[in-house]
């Protein structure tokens, strides 16, 4: 299914992380079980186990272990693991294994339990016990079943038992099992076996207390609890990787054939010619050349180098307007060519291309666990001994009371099957996938469950100003020169020349329009950034340069400034100290801010504006938007602080931004989204990378987290109270085993569609 090897960044120094698939889990108490063996390991930082996305992440040291290694752990604990190559996604001729095969042992086992269904409808059509195949048959029917098709049940209970964590397998295999020995032991009483075999020995007299020796037989109940565990696994495996899992959805976007340009000789004049035929995607190179025509889909990352076109890049931007493409501009693996006909040439293939970056971000964040889960693990571990426990006490309390033994073994049973932890296992990972999927096909892509989850409990929206609320590209409006003397195209030629090793919209702007200016960069050393104030340099011929704030580059302002200067973010130029001059810098908000903070707060949300800049900027841009409080001037260490204690009065903040000066205080908020155009520290603090341009998607953002926190609770709901009306019933005789066993799949399916309502969801 999918998992990778790379180095990460880590909080453990010398770690790497792989994403291992792993099959054969049956319920949460497997990936439990998986976690707690990997967690003993001292080699092993950390590991996630994800149930219903069938994956494990796993940190650990490579001095100390090694992949292989770690796969033989989990081997040992009897579940199959294997590494994935993010390149192989892409290849046509990978397919999941389930995909085609039919399931035989679930279609031969529903055949052997056809005989049985058949009595139950002469049963409720009043033909009694007419319909019914014979003892003899049921015995038959009922041994191939417990000790053939349902040895997967006995494997995986017994690897369970053997890793210290029971799983929902040990529950089947102590109920079916119970009911086939008390049956098989009554049909052999009933038809007078054991006198004749046994002797003197009559073990009849162990249940003399039963009110007849025609004593009831249950084969049927056996096979019904086995058959609707099998399907309901089968139909719960379905569901999950074909509709919760939206990577299938993504790796489809890539088109297996393309038209690849070929250089052609003709045999008459010896002239080449250039000519497009289709070829197989497995066959293409980088630096090779493909059209797409319009209605075709992009088949690599690539450059424009001949026709025009439009290309809808909503499955990774959230954005459906499609965006012009001409000569020189880079089109996407998997966009969608509306309009016109590109000729690209091939930049990144396969796991290389930002569509595979995107589908591992994607794999990765879906195995992941948020804090819910993890209370539901808990819960997980602990709940087999303890139904195990009830079943025991169910048993001796029925028996006590009605001295029937029948009757005490199948409420006993009911209770075992009625309490399989299945939901609760499904409930938060399945509303965890859906979500994730339905973020990354609106451009929001959440780093984890974690993020996810936390994004969804925030109240506060804490806002940067320049490339957050401003289009991030301001124009050079005005000068000013100390020295009169002084040709502002020489000071802003000094101030380009430090700002070209920094990465800021403003800097952005200087170096920008010094090339406008055809003003050549001086060679620089020792570039120093200090936050929150500017960036200096040594500049050759000139001394130390300072480009910044006014206070950093030691300009002293007039008291008064006209007010494009109050407005405008300034950068002032000194050399060694001495104040040359200072730029005014105007940016202009974004067409869709003042919608999108309307929205937050008609919402409930409470919106802040937090800037570096001086605070008559911060003023003037909050004014046109609607916000109430703005704070300008702030150096990093002071965004930080000021979001801390707006935290400690009980808010929880969530911190959108772009540049370096915001990654402190993305990693003190709650949750943190990072604008698409933003720098990579930004992107690497941040909860959440934000791929469109428009404001929207923080919106879009918060919705969607806030729809997935409500669809766990839910499901979280649906799986406990399943548990909580059904173990009474099964315990009171109201729930045969045949019904528990069918309630117990319905609780897993009604936690999996009500998942699936998160993959239609429209913020």
């Amino acid at each position: 299914m999918s998992a990778t090897l790379d180095s990460s960044t880590s909080t453990k120094t010398n770690s790497e992380h792989i994403q291992l698939s792993i099959q054969d889990m049956s319920c949460q108490a497997c990936a439990s079980r998986i976690e707690k063996v990997l967690n003993k390991k001292s080699a092993i930082y950390q590991v996630s186990v994800s149930f219903a996305g069938e994956t494990a992440n796993v940190e650990y040291d490579p001095s100390q272990t090694s992949a292989d290694e770690i796969i033989g752990w989990i081997q040992k604990t009897g579940f199959e693991a294997s590494i994935y190559q993010p390149d192989t996604l892409f290849s046509p001729d990978v397919e999941d294994e389930h995909s085609h095969k039919f399931p035989w042992q679930l279609f031969i086992l529903w055949l052997c339990l056809l005989p049985f269904l058949l009595g139950m409808v002469g049963m409720l059509a009043g033909q009694g016990m007419a319909w019914m195949p014979p003892l003899w048959m049921q015995f038959v029917l009922a041994t191939v079943v417990q000790f053939g098709l349902a040895l997967p049940f006995y494997k995986s209970a017994w690897a369970s038992i053997k890793g210290g964590l029971a799983n929902m397998d040990v529950l089947v295999v102590i109920g079916t099992l119970t009911i086939w020995t008390y049956s098989t032991y009554s049909w052999l009483v009933s038809s007078g076996w054991s006198h004749h075999a046994m002797g003197d020995l009559d073990f009849s007299q162990l249940i003399s207390s039963m009110p007849t020796m025609h004593m009831p037989i249950y084969f049927e109940a056996g096979v019904m609890i086995i058959a609707f565990v099998r399907l309901g696994k089968y139909l719960e495996h379905r569901t999950k990787k074909k509709s919760l899992d939206s990577i299938h959805l993504l790796l489809s976007l890539t088109p297996e054939m393309v038209e690849k340009q070929q250089t052609v000789s003709s045999n008459i004049d010896g002239n080449e010619t250039e000519s497009f035929q289709s070829v197989p995607l497995a066959d293409v190179q980088c630096g090779d050349k493909l059209r797409a025509k319009q209605g075709t889909r992009i088949a690599t990352d690539g450059i424009v180098v001949a026709g025009e076109g439009w290309c809808d890049e909503s499955h990774l931007t959230g954005e459906s307007v499609p965006l012009s493409k001409k000569i020189g501009d880079h089109v996407l693996a998997g966009a969608m060519v509306a309009n016109g006909s590109l000729v690209y040439q091939v930049q990144a293939l396969g796991g290389d291309t930002q569509l595979a970056d995107m589908v591992q971000a994607l794999s990765e964040a879906q195995g992941s666990k948020a804090q819910l889960a993890r209370l539901a693990d808990k819960v997980a571990a602990v709940f087999v001994p303890i139904v195990v426990i009830l079943a025991l006490i169910t048993f001796i309390i029925t028996w006590w009371l009605t001295g029937a033994l029948n009757l005490s073994v199948l409420h006993a049973v009911s209770v075992l099957v009625i309490a399989c932890p299945c939901a609760l296992g499904l409930a938060t990972p399945a509303a965890i996938m859906a979500g994730m999927g339905v973020a990354a096909r609106h451009g929001v892509w959440f780093k984890d469950a974690q993020s996810l989850e936390s994004s969804g409990t925030v109240d506060t929206v804490v806002f940067d100003k320049t490339g957050t609320l401003t289009q991030g590209q301001p124009s050079l409006v005005t000068h000013m020169m100390v020295n009169q003397a002084l040709r502002w195209q020489d000071v802003l030629q000094l101030a380009a020349s430090v700002e070209a090793h920094v990465s800021h919209p403003l800097a952005d702007t200087i170096v920008r329009t010094a090339k406008e200016n055809q003003l050549p960069l001086f060679p620089v050393q020792r570039v120093e950034v200090v936050q929150g104030q500017g960036v200096q340099a040594q500049v050759e011929g000139y001394g130390l340069v300072k480009v910044g704030t006014p206070e950093f580059a030691s300009l002293t302002l007039p008291r008064y400034m006209p007010q494009i200067w109050q407005t405008a973010s300034n950068v002032a130029v000194s050399v060694d100290g001495i104040a040359l001059g200072m730029f005014a810098l105007a940016d202009d908000v974004k067409e869709d801010a003042h919608q999108t903070v309307s929205q937050l707060q008609e919402q409930g949300y409470h919106v802040i504006l937090m800037s570096g800049d001086k605070q008559s900027v911060v003023n003037h841009v909050a004014s046109v938007l609607g916000i109430t409080e703005a704070y300008g001037s702030m150096s990093p260490r002071e965004k930080a602080s000021k979001i801390d204690e707006i935290q400690q009065q009980g808010q929880k903040v969530v911190m959108v931004g772009d540049g370096v000066n915001d990654a402190p205080a993305m990693a003190v908020a709650t949750a943190s989204f990072a604008m698409a155009e933003g720098t990579d520290v930004a992107k690497h603090s941040a909860s959440a990378r934000l791929l469109g341009a428009s404001l929207d998607h923080v919106l879009t953002a918060q919705n969607i987290a806030h729809a997935t926190i409500r669809n766990i609770k839910q499901n979280l709901f649906f799986a406990f109270i399943y548990n909580c009306i059904g173990i009474p019933l099964a315990a009171f005789g109201f729930l045969n085993p045949m019904i528990a066993a069918a309630a117990m799949a319905m609780s897993s399916i009604s936690v999996l569609l009500n998942a699936l309502r998160l993959t239609r969801y429209q913020p």
